[in-house]
């Protein structure tokens, strides 16, 4: 924008409509995961069915992000933002007025889709409108949001399904949502920017929307259908690597394309989306498969499961503006290293959970992952944004947070699968040495008749603790892996190349 920056209390003002509406989009995506064992109850479908209220809300929003870009210069980025915001909202009543599985996957399909525009125009037009000078604070406040909403998520979808009903996780945004529009609509409304006319790169996006959509159903049915052992999976999985095979070669040759893959070419935004992305999907692993543990294996509420993941934002909070300014001070890829080493950290500390752990040592991990969410969005955001002009920046963010959700998308179904493969080998193995003739077993089961049990409810507490165990070891190897993960990328984010600022990149072809 050529206009002069906003100031004062305008500025405040813009800021916190910005980020209401960023922090409501970015909720969406872990609002829900508490609350999908009562919603796949309420619904009649298993739980890991349940999970596709997550996905389908992520990769439907995720298809959606790289038209930001074309959108924005279509319509402009204001009235853009405005509408989608409205929209969403909308969306919002649907999803909570859904009686049945099939309808409430529909209805965050739309939610998703519509909210695609709202994270990418959020950051682009918070930084139009922010002095030169003030730039990197207001980074670190949207990215406060960002790192915010998914650890309230699980806190109040908890809270609300214990003690309202599910559809409240949804109509919560109806307010939230309406003040955004209107408060943003005031403050920007002369502040437009430019429009132009471009054609619709139509075959780009219908190549998009059937290759992601037939690899995200790969992933989600794939546990279900024991993956290529059916020809369904075959057949998507072939269907998805032709079109994005297909897709990429026609992005680099079309004038116009719906997914700017040139952006590639610039090695910050390589490193930087790379490295946002797979450990967006890793920490997002956890954040979905710990409140599924605790509630179907250890007898937590949802409420319960929402707080024992709500420490992480308490460090965070603190942490965030003291990133924000003094990033300029620091080389970004040291506080990107940091950050990643504190998830390493905690995941190696979450792999020695066992069916013991009270409360506290459940959640004091989240308490130090709190530092670690600090020094992740805020130095990656930023590197992967350097070097790049303005009129590149919405087309960038919208970009990498394609990535980034797709990623959060993929680690639900690929953590879920993992966890639930993990499951049956470790319930295999333990029964392995479960019989009459094992002197343990006998013996539990002599303590157990001795208690009152007979033989037959004996057994039955036998097994169930046996899959007590299993699930417990089966979540322990999902942060195992997702720990060795963020060591990987801890060395990775070395591969940018300073300076960092905007517009002064190397190039980094």
């Amino acid at each position: 924008m050529s206009k002069a920056p906003i100031q004062g209390a305008s500025l405040a003002l813009l800021t916190l409509s910005l980020s209401l509406a960023t922090f409501m989009q970015v909720l969406d995506t872990s609002i829900a995961n508490v609350s999908i064992p009562t919603i796949a109850g309420d619904l009649a479908v298993s739980p890991n069915q349940g999970t596709w209220v997550i996905t389908s809300f992520a990769v439907s929003n995720a298809i959606a992000l790289p038209l930001s870009g074309w959108l924005a210069k279509r319509f402009g980025e204001v009235r853009l933002f405005v509408a989608a915001t409205l929209l969403f909202t909308l969306a919002s009543t649907l999803c909570g007025l859904s009686s049945s599985l099939p309808m409430l996957v529909i209805c965050r399909i739309l939610q998703g889709a519509v909210a695609g525009p709202m994270i990418p125009l959020s950051q682009s037009l918070l930084l139009a409108n922010y002095p030169d000078e003030k730039k990197g604070l207001a980074l670190a406040l949207w990215s406060m949001t960002v790192v915010l909403a998914p650890i309230f998520g699980p806190i109040l979808g908890g809270y609300i399904t214990d003690n309202f009903s599910w559809p409240w996780i949804f109509y919560i945004n109806i307010p939230v949502g309406l003040i955004s529009s209107y408060m943003t609509w005031q403050l920007l409304k002369n502040r437009e920017t430019e429009t132009a006319k471009l054609p619709i790169d139509t075959v780009g996006l219908a190549l998009l929307v059937i290759g992601i959509g037939s690899l995200q159903l790969l992933l989600d049915k794939g546990n279900e259908l024991d993956w290529f052992g059916s020809s369904f999976i075959v057949t998507l999985g072939v269907l998805a690597t032709v079109c994005l095979s297909f897709f990429i070669i026609w992005e680099l040759t079309e004038r116009h394309p719906v997914v700017d893959l040139s952006l590639f070419s610039v090695r910050n935004f390589s490193v930087g989306t790379l490295s946002i992305s797979l450990g967006y999907m890793t920490f997002f692993s956890g954040v979905v498969v710990y409140p599924l543990w605790l509630q179907t294996q250890m007898g937590y509420t949802a409420t319960w499961a929402g707080l024992s993941a709500a420490p992480i934002g308490i460090l965070s909070v603190i942490f965030s503006p003291l990133v924000g300014k003094n990033m300029h001070r620091i080389d970004l890829r040291i506080l990107a290293s940091i950050g990643f080493l504190v998830f390493a950290a905690v995941s190696f500390w979450a792999a020695s959970f066992n069916t013991n752990a009270t409360f506290w040592q459940l959640t004091l991990p989240r308490f130090f992952q709190g530092i670690g969410m600090a020094c992740f969005f805020i130095p990656l955001m930023s590197i992967l944004l350097s070097g790049l002009p303005p009129n590149r920046v919405a087309s960038a963010s919208g970009l990498s947070n394609f990535l980034r959700v797709l990623g959060g998308s993929f680690g639900t179904s690929l953590s879920v699968a993992l966890w639930d493969r993990r499951e049956s080998l470790h319930h295999s193995q333990l029964t392995e040495h479960i019989s009459i003739s094992d002197p343990v077993t006998s013996h539990t089961l002599e303590s157990l008749n001795m208690l009152g049990f007979s033989h037959l409810p004996a057994l039955q507490f036998l097994e169930r603790s046996v899959d007590n165990q299993s699930y417990m070891l089966a979540v322990n190897d999902v942060f195992l892996v997702s720990s060795w993960i963020f060591l990987g990328l801890m060395l990775f984010v070395w591969f940018a190349r300073p300076p960092f600022a905007s517009g002064k990149a190397h190039g980094g072809e």
